[in-house]
């Protein structure tokens, strides 16, 4: 491979042209003859331009760069075209060069070099799949030149992503090649990095709620029914081969399990692209690196504030916070000391406030990374909220059941029942009369049986199934000679069915209960700000 100095010092190969040489044809343009101009341009734009040509022409241009000014803008234009992706190895190297000289003596025609550029971050009709690879890699490497030479790059970039991002409903292919591309871009321009991922998680979270889940559980049923028939089908016809492919060593290799909805299908691509992203920054050979955790934790935190927070019915992109949590505990005391603070601050929109509440009882619930010992201070906390913000309401004015003056209330007690259905067998392992007992301190019966009325707001699964938790608890207080409060049940629900329930391991589906902000009614978000929030304190964690 030649380096540019000798493509710069070395001689032009000798082709067939005509027009004289380059200079000698901008000479004459500018007085006005525009014969040989039009020739050059002609040239160009032949479709079968030769490789020897292209490095030809190129040799010159970057010769004579100090010409391309904006009146030429036209002949720019037609060389950023040329087709020298897909030529030789040579022409690429020529061309590298030629865009360095261009930007760094003509910078107004850096928008078009970078337009260029970023337009070739999808797979185009000339790559092969044995060379898309090596096809980005070039293109990086053009970008990279680009920003070398020019400072100024990443201001100008920016706004060339987010225009050149595809809809959503282009292929599967063509969005997950971008956003591989826009990640790698962060690699080397890092001043980008947060704008990158604000428009990755943006464009994730068009996907998300544009795709329900119970659209997404339908596509699956539908999907599963019509491969069973298939499945059932093929079994009849073909059940006199079976005695003859038990006899062979015949291997099957598994299909490649995909998303019967199509967005759904996009969005399972993106997010893996994603996940894997976070993975490999904070991983250097293959150990955990502080420092790069801390910063990527922290731009994934402003995005999360900016766009997950108040958006509604997202229902699978917030999971990228909690991955990132998974790498030190650290990071999710700090994720939910972040959470608690926008929940108690009553300076913070009251959609803002319940959504965060909703993720604290998510992130407590589902994250099997979080030891108990976490999982009882935050109950402690949120508890001890609730309390104070009984004791503040419960006998004023409006001391009644109403989510538009109460919604961060509701949020919070659906969290806390959420969280306590989830990890109540490991609150109560190890010392039975002692979980019971710290659960008997939380006093859930003054929450259920306050005005505010927590049990009529909160989603009908997640406070039948606290109920049912409860008044299975409530047999073995009774045993122990305690006395704690009467499980709320909920009418149409039987003691049977709680006993089945509670037999069982506790849920784990996903599909059963969920609070995050896309499971609650309309009636519980409102914009309202929550009145008469206590005051309370708050116990920050390191990262």
């Amino acid at each position: 491979m030649l380096g540019a100095d000798e493509f710069i010092s070395s001689p032009p190969r000798k082709t067939v042209r005509f027009g004289g040489t380059l200079t000698e044809i901008l000479l004459k343009y500018e007085k006005g003859d525009t014969t040989d101009f039009e020739l050059l341009k002609h040239q160009l734009s032949d479709p079968d331009i030769k490789d020897a040509q292209i490095i030809n022409w190129l040799h010159e241009f970057r010769a004579a760069v100090a010409y391309l000014t904006k009146e030429l803008e036209q002949l720019v234009n037609i060389l950023l075209r040329l087709p020298w992706l897909r030529r030789s190895r040579e022409v690429v190297e020529e061309y590298l060069g030629f865009l360095g000289n261009l930007v760094s003596a003509q910078t107004v025609h850096l928008r078009p070099c970078l337009r260029m550029i970023v337009s070739l971050f999808v797979p185009q009709l000339f790559f092969l799949s044995l060379d898309i690879s090596e096809n980005f890699d070039t293109c990086h490497r053009a970008l990279q030149t680009v920003a070398r030479y020019v400072p100024s790059t990443p201001q100008f970039l920016m706004p060339i992503l987010e225009e050149f991002f595809p809809f959503i409903n282009k292929s599967e292919r063509t969005l997950e090649c971008y956003v591989h591309n826009l990640l790698r871009v962060t690699v080397y321009l890092p001043t980008l990095r947060l704008q990158i991922l604000e428009l990755i998680i943006e464009k994730l979270l068009k996907l998300d709620v544009s795709t329900p889940q119970q659209d997404i559980e339908d596509a699956e049923e539908t999907a599963n029914n019509c491969a069973s028939e298939e499945k059932s089908t093929e079994e009849g016809l073909f059940a006199m081969e079976e005695d003859e492919d038990k006899k062979g060593n015949k291997v099957v290799s598994p299909s490649i399990e995909r998303m019967a909805h199509p967005l759904a299908e996009r969005l399972d691509i993106l997010m893996t692209i994603l996940f894997s992203y976070i993975k490999d920054v904070c991983h250097v050979d293959g150990k955990l690196d502080i420092s790069n955790t801390k910063d990527l934790y922290r731009d994934l935190v402003s995005v999360f504030d900016k766009l997950i927070l108040p958006t509604h019915a997202s229902c699978h992109v917030q999971y990228f916070m909690f991955y990132i949590c998974s790498f030190k505990l650290g990071l999710a005391e700090a994720f939910l000391d972040h959470l608690w603070k926008k929940l108690q601050d009553p300076n913070n929109p009251s959609v803002i406030r319940q959504t965060a509440g909703s993720y604290i009882g998510s992130f407590l619930a589902r994250a099997k990374f979080i030891p108990v010992v976490t999982v009882k201070a935050c109950l402690d906390l949120l508890v001890n909220w609730l309390h104070k913000y009984i004791d503040n309401q419960d006998t004023g004015a409006n001391a009644y059941c109403d989510v538009a003056l109460h919604g961060p209330f509701y949020s919070t007690c659906q969290a806390v029942f959420y969280t306590l259905i989830f990890r109540h067998k490991q609150l109560l392992d190890g010392n039975l009369r002692k979980g019971l007992s710290y659960l008997q301190s939380l006093n859930f019966e003054r929450i259920v049986m306050c005005q505010l009325n927590p049990l009529k707001i909160c989603i009908p699964s997640v406070v039948n199934l606290f109920a049912a938790i409860t008044r299975y608890l409530l047999t073995y207080l009774f045993q122990l000679g305690s006395d704690f409060f009467c499980g709320y049940l909920k009418p149409g629900t039987s003691e049977d069915e709680d006993d089945d329930f509670l037999k069982g391991e506790t849920p784990q589906n996903d599909g059963v209960v969920e609070i995050a902000p896309n499971s609650y009614e309309s009636n519980t978000r409102s914009p309202v700000s929550s009145i008469g929030s206590p005051a309370d304190c708050y116990v920050p964690y390191p990262l």
